[in-house]
């Protein structure tokens, strides 16, 4: 073969390869940015049902991985599954606790593994390791429920009981907040878990309205616990008016037609898709706010359409 004609297919067999290589280191670096983010999820409730469709949705839609795992309302099963999403290494962690003094130990695992941290519904007073969190102002929850018992039972003396959920994360805030909130005339007689199980939350109020067969009134941290402390209510023929948290279908259809007074509608949907926009745009160094909020609002029968969509289908 003459030498120029040698050359010339020695160049395009080089220029091959080097598009070749190119081709795969592109392809390379492709993958290792995808995004993949760990959810530990504290629980099977509907919130935390919702929270995750709407996490790995939004996921999907911003071209990221999630790899889920749920602590079942237990700080230690929190902390483990902590510690095999950082083995496997996520690019970030999204994290609805199950306890906010566990979060201290959570925070402090996933900073040791520079694996960034970020939080929905609660956050601890020092935010400084965390990536962000998107949060629902649960005080705030409490005092719209109360607000609306308060003007409800006006100057009258009236009895309330609280059904709380699990102690130690959103439910003592949403109580504080209640019981923080309400007027001197309305007494809180009974304050006890019902860990968001309806089943337990109709045991509760079983024996609450045996003990005060006079309650007027009840504030219950989730709809689905509003539902089992329906029976019991209603069981002992009592109408007793609750007020409750989520805006769910099933809550606002309650609303509708008077089996509930009122819910706080905080869409789980809305979290969910804030805190992996906000993950992904916070690791990518972007514009967000570090500390976002959920909107809330007090939903009774006269603003039904005002309530967000919860969960997705």
């Amino acid at each position: 073969m003459p030498k120029k004609a040698l050359r010339a297919v020695s160049a395009l067999l080089f220029a091959a390869v080097s598009i070749s290589a190119c081709g795969d280191d592109s392809a390379a670096g492709s993958s290792d940015k995808t995004v993949t983010l760990g959810f530990v999820n504290g629980a099977n409730t509907e919130f935390h049902t919702c929270l995750q469709k709407a996490i790995e949705a939004e996921a999907s839609t911003e071209g990221a991985k999630v790899v889920a795992a749920n602590s079942k309302q237990d700080p230690a099963t929190e902390l483990s599954n902590i510690e095999d999403m950082i083995s496997r290494n996520v690019s970030a962690l999204i994290v609805q606790t199950v306890n906010v003094d566990a979060l201290k130990n959570d925070i402090q695992k996933a900073k040791s593994a520079n694996i960034p941290i970020f939080l929905t519904s609660v956050i601890t007073d020092d935010t400084s390791g965390i990536l962000g969190a998107v949060v629902v102002d649960l005080n705030g929850v409490g005092k719209l429920d109360a607000g609306w018992v308060a003007k409800d039972a006006d100057s009258a003396d009236v009895e309330a009981g609280v059904i709380a959920g699990a102690p130690g994360a959103a439910s003592d805030l949403l109580v504080k907040g209640f019981t923080s909130a309400l007027p001197a005339n309305v007494k809180v007689v009974a304050n006890q878990p019902g860990m968001f199980n309806r089943a337990k939350a109709q045991d509760v109020a079983d024996n609450m309205i045996q003990a005060h067969p006079n309650l007027k009134y009840a504030f219950v941290a989730n709809e689905d616990m509003a539902f089992g402390a329906l029976q019991a209510f209603q069981a002992a023929g009592k109408d007793v008016k609750i007020v409750t948290v989520n805006g769910t279908d099933d809550g606002l259809a309650a609303v509708k037609d008077g089996r509930f007074a009122a819910t706080v509608a905080n869409s789980a949907t809305t979290t969910g898709q804030l805190a992996v926009k906000n993950t992904i745009t916070l690791l990518n160094k972007g514009q967000a706010d570090k500390i976002a909020n959920t909107p809330i609002s007090l939903i009774t029968k006269d603003n039904l359409s005002e309530a967000p969509k919860y969960c997705l289908s």
